[in-house]
């Protein structure tokens, strides 16, 4: 059975599909999301996330992340030691102070495309091969289409951003930002 909300939303996401499409943000979300993007640069260039996206890229890979896929990453609960380390890590309890009533998640890969660090355990382990990932790391901001997020089941735009360390990209962090308060 489809809620009121579900409905709203699905009704939402259609009625912005075909602008969302063009990686940019929807007109009516366009100048708050412009107003948002400062501050979210911000955030991906702190130094705390700098140093945490250079040291993850300089470590050798455990064996656990090397093993890692997005189905094994999807089946593991909040509770498992391997998650547990990564939303533990100080990074991630930097993360977690930067969400807001706009910035619903917000989550850090390394050059790999592993995680670094989320706010929340995030849907997939590795970005690599996906926009949201391979954009930022040409240096350039990726913004996804309008949708209802798996994880959280709000309406929301993603905006991925290069991590950048001396100008080069080193990673990226992606926000997903609540469509309803960006109106």
């Amino acid at each position: 059975m489809m809620t009121n909300f579900k409905r709203a939303a699905l009704s939402l996401v259609l009625a912005l599909a075909p602008v969302a499409m063009l990686a940019q943000a929807p007109p009516e979300l366009k100048a708050k999301l412009d107003a948002e993007m400062k501050h979210l640069a911000v955030i991906g260039s702190d130094p705390q996330v700098v140093a945490a996206v250079k040291a993850y890229n300089a470590a050798p890979v455990s064996a656990d992340a090397a093993a890692m896929t997005n189905d094994k990453w999807r089946g593991l609960t909040l509770f498992d030691p391997f998650v547990r380390t990564v939303a533990k890590a100080p990074l991630s309890a930097f993360l977690k102070g930067k969400t807001d009533d706009v910035i619903a998640k917000i989550f850090v890969s390394g050059a790999d495309g592993g995680k670094v660090g989320f706010d929340a355990k995030t849907e997939h382990w590795t970005h690599k091969g996906l926009p949201k990932h391979e954009v930022p790391m040409t240096g350039k901001t990726w913004i996804g289409p309008v949708k209802v997020d798996d994880s959280t089941g709000l309406v929301m735009i993603q905006v991925g951003i290069p991590v950048l360390d001396n100008g080069k990209p080193i990673g990226s962090i992606v926000f997903g930002m609540r469509a309803d308060k960006l109106r």
